[in-house]
């Protein structure tokens, strides 16, 4: 039985952020020290008292019940968790609009269940599945992955998914497969940025990974954030999360996911070529034309506090990664 959160809880029992991060800095030493279960269901309800104390996004019942037996995920030594309120608030989603506060003012009425993602292309089991279908088989766990941006600003994020790669083995695609396609919803009565003669890019928004990225264990489909499901502007109710890529490979609000012999036509690449290639790893030694790209400010971050640190080549994550891409020259395959 799912046992719904009463809705008026008081301000005395609303837990601060910082007591949040201590609690989970205690019981991952409790853990380590042999004291606690590692993945016993009370370190999950432990670790889902959020930020503030309060559900925000709790989505569907059936997706709140999935997202309240997460697995923990393992923190980064050193790197705290950007603030839920700087997730939520600092977004790039052009189809919302152009500012960074746009997706979170404009998106709040966008619906997102139901929803439908449409499989196909060159795989055994395609289809059009209810998000509740495809999510069914699978546990969710927390990944806390860094997420570094084009525009050379950072954050350490808390998400909530599966590995694409479990999808991908469920829907069985054929050896023509080399890539995967994955595009969002185009609906301009939701999305104001798609509307307009003088609309930024060319809708839908798509992107592709070629396939042995896709199948990466670090690669995750993601429905929540910070313990609750996505917010609209965060990419609801799914999205991609490749964490050694800049961000824009990570689509949100996927509605359509195909396998594909020929490699896709992703958005921001067809848009400008000559700055935004295809792979789009993290690479420091590989200046965007117009800005560097060897450091980045990790947020949060202020005009006399700027958290300018180096940026690690694949994000952090080469030696996971960086056998994918064995003798091609990275600048060429920017």
């Amino acid at each position: 039985m799912l046992i719904k959160a009463p809705s008026d809880i008081r301000p005395s029992e609303i837990t601060p952020e910082s007591v949040y991060r201590q609690r989970r800095q205690l019981i991952k030493a409790m853990v380590g020290g042999g004291l606690l279960m590692a993945a016993g269901p009370a370190l999950a309800l432990e670790r889902y008292e959020l930020a503030e104390g309060q559900r925000r996004y709790p989505g569907p019942d059936w997706l709140q019940q999935k997202l309240r037996a997460a697995r923990a995920g393992e923190p980064l030594e050193g790197e705290p968790l950007a603030p839920y309120r700087l997730i939520t608030g600092h977004n790039n989603f052009y189809e919302f609009g152009l500012d960074k506060q746009d997706p979170k003012a404009r998106a709040q009425g966008f619906v997102t269940d139901p929803w439908r993602v449409e499989i196909g292309g060159e795989v055994a089991n395609a289809g059009s599945y209810h998000l509740e279908d495809l999510l069914k088989p699978h546990a969710l766990e927390e990944r806390i992955y860094r997420l570094r941006c084009v525009e050379g600003w950072s954050m350490v994020i808390p998400w909530i998914g599966f590995p694409l790669a479990d999808l991908i083995k469920r829907v069985e695609p054929t050896g023509n497969a080399r890539f995967v396609e994955f595009t969002t919803l185009h609906d301009p009565e939701q999305m104001p940025g798609q509307r307009g003669f003088f609309s930024t890019l060319q809708w839908p928004y798509v992107e592709g990974l070629r396939m042995d990225e896709a199948m990466h264990p670090l690669t995750l489909l993601a429905v929540g954030v910070y313990g609750d499901a996505l917010p609209p502007q965060n990419g609801a109710p799914l999205r991609l999360v490749v964490p050694w890529k800049y961000g824009f490979k990570s689509i949100k609000s996927i509605v359509s996911i195909r396998f594909t012999e020929q490699m896709p036509k992703a958005t921001w690449n067809q848009t400008a070529p000559h700055e935004y290639g295809f792979y789009a790893n993290v690479n420091p030694a590989v200046d965007h034309p117009r800005w560097s790209q060897a450091t980045e400010r990790r947020l949060p971050s202020s005009l006399f506090s700027p958290n300018i640190i180096d940026t690690l080549p694949f994000n952090g994550y080469a030696e996971q990664v960086a056998h994918l891409y064995s003798g091609m020259d990275l600048r060429k395959w920017y």
